[in-house]
């Protein structure tokens, strides 16, 4: 199947970059408690740091970090300083490869975040042909979708997987649309 490119670069990137500004810095990736205590279990620097930036990039934008990402520096510094930590600690994060997915698992168990798949990507898919109805443009219904898998705590799906779910969605609002104004 052809993929279905139905955002701009820009809009892609909005919607899945890590934030750099203060403000969403600051309303996003601060660190609580709770959080710190989570975070401290880990013994190794380097591990610290990747599972508060693991879990931060759940948080916002909704999605896990990529192997091999490339963080901002503006990110690392504002979360390293919170652990007292510096972005070169993150160097040898996730050496071994299962450090990533382990640590991916520990953070769904203790914030109850989800995969997209099964019945919660049944659920959203359905949620999303309602949303279509109301969407103004593609980067609307898009970002509607990205709001709701925060909201819900199900973690976002590849830019692909949301581009053509919201493609689907907006051609059956249309076509759902079209047939309803021929009704008689």
């Amino acid at each position: 199947m052809p993929r279905r490119n139905i955002l701009t670069e820009r809009q892609r990137s909005a919607l899945l970059n890590l934030p750099t500004d203060e403000m969403s810095l600051l309303r996003h990736y601060t660190l609580s408690d709770e959080d710190l205590e989570h975070i401290k279990e880990r013994r190794r620097p380097e591990n610290r740091l990747g599972f508060a930036l693991q879990l931060c990039a759940l948080r916002y934008p909704g999605r896990a970090l990529s192997l091999g990402e490339v963080i901002p520096h503006d990110v690392l510094a504002f979360i390293g300083a919170q652990l007292g930590l510096t972005g070169d600690a993150l160097l040898s994060y996730a050496a071994r490869r299962q450090t990533r997915q382990e640590h991916l698992e520990a953070l769904r168990g203790i914030y109850g975040y989800k995969s997209f798949s099964g019945r919660g990507a049944r659920d959203l898919k359905d949620w999303l042909d309602q949303q279509a109805e109301l969407a103004t443009s593609n980067e609307d219904i898009a970002g509607r979708f990205v709001v709701e898998c925060r909201r819900t705590l199900i973690i976002l799906p590849a830019i692909s997987t949301i581009e053509r779910l919201c493609a689907d969605a907006l051609v059956a609002a249309e076509n759902g649309l079209k047939q309803g104004s021929h009704r008689v």
